[in-house]
């Protein structure tokens, strides 16, 4: 690579030379961090690797909660089309791997991933030996990719996308961002906005292709009807009672959320209030602004795993992996990160419940679902608290109209899929002709 991609190099080694001993000697008193500290410097376990005994080899690395989602719905329309391949799968948090690890059991090994670090990306791809390696939605690392071009491995964005917070940022570097992306082979990316904005920052357009969101390919078949009879019993809600659920909500957004909760509950008294921050680790600061505005709370942790019943008018969820299935018994569903700058959460979760979905004006890293949402009549946008709550009592007072947005928001989600079957064709067009000088998989 060019002077540019150089000069990354020395930096990251320099900082992992100087920062990595300290770090180790840390791990070692404290004993925090260092879980599977050896995956993350590249040392993949022997017996993961022997795992991948099929044709092709395909790493494809999930970041997060999130991206583990989006991976499940691919390695589905990939398995299907071409049977015999091995998957790998890399995650960089902690739980972004236990959902990984819970969702592909013994089926498919899962790692950390490597820092972008010559070294540890050098040893752990030498041990998978990948034929294709996919990252999805917004990874791009540097190091990963000109590895993989060294040792001759194929390499995608899969589920690309670029958000508008994000694009200021990648074009200041544009010069060091267009050598980086001549290493990645296809692009396969969510919008067409997302499809400029990789091309601006220096991606062949004739490698850039548009296919949809691989988030929506699931979720239908994931509202089970069994899901909100576990809910409703957990949360001891009656028939008709009322809940309004704030799913991901972010700083700031609490306070407004009671203030709507406030005006909904002086006509609505029998109204439940779930929070689901963003970050579970806000939860004492959350508790402590509901106490505040006159309201008492019980956390989830308390009657999930107690078995105590709910009696407290505000439940805090404090716990990760529970918000999906909370919103099958959400009334009013209003989705967090977006009454402050902060671009979203995605809307159709609650939505494939046969929810209507109310945002605030800040959803660019959905402005897909949003669109989906709006076009089918689904969507519900607020643009203040003082609006959130105006509309919803507007909509609990008529529960004919919330219903016809209800169910067109379902619709609207159930119509727009087949996304990750698209960018599953992408990843087998960079192995064709792999597979069809070994195994014949392709079909």
């Amino acid at each position: 690579m060019n002077i540019l991609y150089g000069a990354y190099t020395l930096l990251t080694s320099s900082l992992f030379l100087s920062c990595f001993p300290p770090f180790w000697i840390y791990t070692r008193l404290s004993g925090r961090y260092g879980e599977n500290l050896r995956e993350r410097l590249g040392f993949i376990p022997p017996k993961l690797a022997r795992t991948l005994s099929g044709s092709p080899r395909v790493w494809i690395h999930a970041v997060s909660l999130g991206e583990v989602k989006v991976a499940v719905p691919i390695i589905i329309a990939l398995r299907q089309i071409q049977p015999s391949c091995s998957v790998i799968v890399s995650a960089t948090t902690k739980h972004g791997r236990q959902l990984a690890t819970e969702t592909f059991g013994d089926d498919i090994p899962v790692v950390y991933a490597p820092i972008d670090f010559i070294g540890s990306v050098r040893k752990a791809l030498s041990r998978a030996r990948p034929d294709v390696l996919v990252f999805l939605e917004t990874e791009i690392w540097p190091a990963w990719l000109a590895e993989a071009r060294r040792m001759g491995i194929k390499t995608a964005l899969v589920n690309g996308r670029i958000s508008v917070r994000s694009i200021g940022g990648y074009l200041r570097f544009r010069r060091f961002f267009r050598e980086v992306l001549r290493n990645v082979d296809a692009f396969s990316m969510i919008l067409e906005v997302d499809g400029a904005r990789i091309r601006a920052l220096g991606a062949d357009p004739k490698k850039i292709e548009i296919n949809g969101n691989a988030k929506y390919d699931l979720l239908a078949s994931l509202a089970d009807p069994a899901i909100e009879r576990e809910m409703r019993q957990i949360l001891n809600l009656k028939a008709s009672q009322q809940v309004f659920i704030a799913g991901s909500t972010r700083g700031g957004e609490e306070a407004a959320v009671l203030g709507a909760y406030e005006k909904i509950a002086r006509e609505f008294p029998d109204t439940v209030l779930i929070i689901a921050p963003r970050h579970i680790e806000r939860t004492a600061e959350i508790g402590s602004l509901v106490e505040r505005r006159g309201f008492r709370y019980q956390l989830w942790s308390e009657l999930d795993s107690k078995g105590a019943r709910r009696r407290e008018p505000v439940v805090i969820i404090n716990a990760f992996g529970v918000l999906f299935k909370l919103y099958s018994v959400g009334t009013i569903v209003f989705c967090g990160a977006s009454l402050v700058p902060l671009g979203g959460q995605n809307p159709l979760e609650p939505a494939v419940w046969g929810k209507a979905v109310f945002y605030g004006p800040s959803m660019e890293d959905f402005l897909d679902a949003k669109a989906l949402l709006e076009e089918g009549g689904g969507g519900i946008p607020i643009s203040s608290p003082e609006m959130l709550a105006e509309k919803a009592i507007w909509f609990l007072r008529h529960p004919d109209a919330l219903k016809s947005y209800a169910a067109r928001a379902r619709q609207a989600v159930i119509r727009n899929q087949n996304a990750a079957e698209k960018h599953a064709k992408v990843i087998a067009g960079l192995t064709r002709g792999l597979v069809l000088q070994g195994s014949g998989c392709l079909r």
